[in-house]
């Protein structure tokens, strides 16, 4: 979404299925390790970012 794409698009990008796409939003099912990656490299980012990477590396709140 942030980057404008269609569901259509980001799966043309990844080389996936516009329906998996659809799931992997819908999180009707899970994804691989490798189809992690090429949705990162689809996207230009990190595997890390797509697992919240930035929310990780923070220690977590004391309060």
């Amino acid at each position: 979404m942030e980057r404008g794409l269609s569901q259509e698009g980001m799966a043309e990008l990844a080389n996936f299925h516009r329906t998996y796409v659809s799931q992997l939003e819908r999180c009707v099912t899970n994804i691989s390790i490798d189809g992690l990656e090429r949705l990162a490299m689809a996207l230009g980012v990190d595997v890390t970012e797509l697992l919240g990477g930035s929310k990780m590396s923070q220690p977590p709140d004391q309060s």
